[in-house]
């Protein structure tokens, strides 16, 4: 932290919990020596290491053992004055990720809400008929408080179009959620900004139609990334109704796009869940994966193999955390394999069924996923192994062509000697090489993904209004 902890400053951590897209907001109780009846994230005094200090705070505030919580990033301190109090306060921040959200309070809270951290920009907006622009997700918090400087603290940490672009670590499903919340808090806080500034639905539209299309070049090789930008950005425009109506004219603009992200993350999470629901039908026997999908990590969990390998996935090496997160949540042997042995393994070790994610499906069936993918299921195929690709009807492209991303030469190659290095991220399966993809809607034959593709389409008009 840049942030001297040896000044006279009182220092503090604070951590905002988050899980499928919301955060916990607690309410302070009485045992608490400041802010009473304020809501706010995880917090506490920074004794000592802030980032250890701030996951003792976790534990003896929500429950949450060191190893359920995983941190995504730390952001520069809030540094701000309560003259109140006559105090000046040095906010650390924090933002970590939970599968859970079964928490435990300590005395130090009387109450909690997983809610939107766009509630925080427009908490104390006033009467709810004030508050009501930024949608009924927004109205229950119309009259509370949160404590000081929140907002700025959550903005330290929240995901940007940068962090998005630069995340090598995130399959495509959780890299579009996370383009959701940018959409989403930037639209929050312009319903937020409208009580000073007032309402202007054209300038709040062109400024977050810009930012919906930075998200879009931000990774342009991920369908789902761009599906799901597409569709929030469509539903605003078509919900904001006609201009000739004063109610219709205050809801557009940001107030439209923010109720259609928050709806559009909703919708993410649980098109991701019934894709790996239905994968994990009468899924069993030895199974065989690579790279990182949590879609793919929910099938294994939900369904009944009797042993799963796991290629390691280089140059990022995604898949051995992968196999450890399977050793601790699955009751079966999990073995972790070099990439190099994906053929031997499938000659070798009886395997029932490849099952992978995928980052893309082309209209023709064909599948974008991480290098490796293509020539897993080629041997899968020459062995009599079914592939199952798990995804979301969001991951089919609308477009023939692909933009595949390549990693950076070190990864691979740091040395002096002047040889070519290639890197690519991802290749491209296919369509003959899979036996089925398996989405929200059931197993979509390969002659369908045409017609879904023509759907996911339509929704790119917005761009032309």
């Amino acid at each position: 932290m840049s942030d001297s902890l040896d000044d006279d400053s009182s220092h503090i951590v604070t951590a905002f919990v988050r899980n499928r897209g919301e955060v916990v907001l607690l309410r302070r109780s009485d045992a608490v020596g400041t802010y009473h009846g304020q809501w706010g994230a995880v917090s506490g005094f920074a004794e000592g290491d802030p980032d250890e200090q701030v996951r003792t705070e976790i534990h003896e505030e929500t429950g949450l053992a060191d190893d359920a919580i995983s941190l995504v990033r730390s952001g520069r301190p809030v540094r701000f004055e309560d003259g109140d109090l006559g105090r000046e306060w040095v906010v650390h921040p924090y933002l970590f990720d939970v599968d859970t959200r079964e928490i435990d309070l300590s005395e130090e809270h009387d109450a909690l809400e997983w809610a939107h951290p766009t509630v925080i920009a427009t908490v104390g907006a006033g009467d709810a008929d004030d508050a009501a622009d930024g949608g009924p997700v927004h109205d229950a918090w119309a009259d509370r408080e949160t404590v000081p400087e929140l907002w700025t603290a959550y903005e330290r940490v929240a995901p940007t179009v940068r962090s998005i672009a630069a995340d090598d670590e995130h399959g495509a499903a959780v890299l579009s959620i996370r383009a959701l919340e940018v959409l989403r808090d930037r639209a929050g806080l312009l319903v937020a900004e409208r009580a000073e500034l007032g309402v202007d639905p054209e300038g709040e539209r062109e400024e977050l139609a810009a930012l919906a299309e930075r998200l879009l070049e931000a990774r342009p090789s991920m369908a789902v990334l761009r599906n799901r930008v597409n569709r929030t950005m469509a539903v605003a425009a078509e919900t904001s109704g006609s201009a000739d109506d004063a109610i219709a004219v205050d809801f557009a603009g940001a107030p439209a796009v923010l109720e259609a992200a928050i709806a559009g993350i909703d919708r993410a999470v649980t098109a991701d869940d019934g894709a790996a629901a239905h994968a994990a039908d009468g899924l069993e026997g030895r199974v065989v994966t690579l790279s990182r999908s949590d879609t793919v990590l929910d099938c294994l969990r939900l369904g009944d193999p009797a042993r799963v390998f796991v290629a390691e996935s280089r140059p990022g090496g995604e898949g051995v955390d992968v196999a450890e997160t399977l050793a601790n949540d699955l009751e079966c042997p999990i073995t972790v394999h070099t990439d190099a042995a994906v053929a031997h393994v499938l000659e070798r070790e009886a395997i029932d069924r490849v099952v992978v994610g995928a980052d893309t499906i082309l209209p023709d069936g064909s599948v974008v996923n991480k290098t490796g993918t293509h020539a897993m299921a080629v041997a899968a195929a020459r062995d009599g192994v079914p592939v199952t690709v798990v995804a979301a009807t969001d991951k089919i492209s609308t477009r023939e062509e692909v933009n595949l991303e390549s990693g950076s030469r070190e990864a691979v190659y740091d040395g002096e000697t002047p040889i070519d290095v290639l890197n690519p991220t991802f290749d491209v399966t296919p369509a003959d090489c899979v036996s089925e993809v398996v989405t929200e809607r059931g197993a979509i034959p390969n002659e369908e993904i045409e017609a879904v593709a023509g759907e996911l389409r339509a929704l790119e008009d917005w761009r032309e209004s």
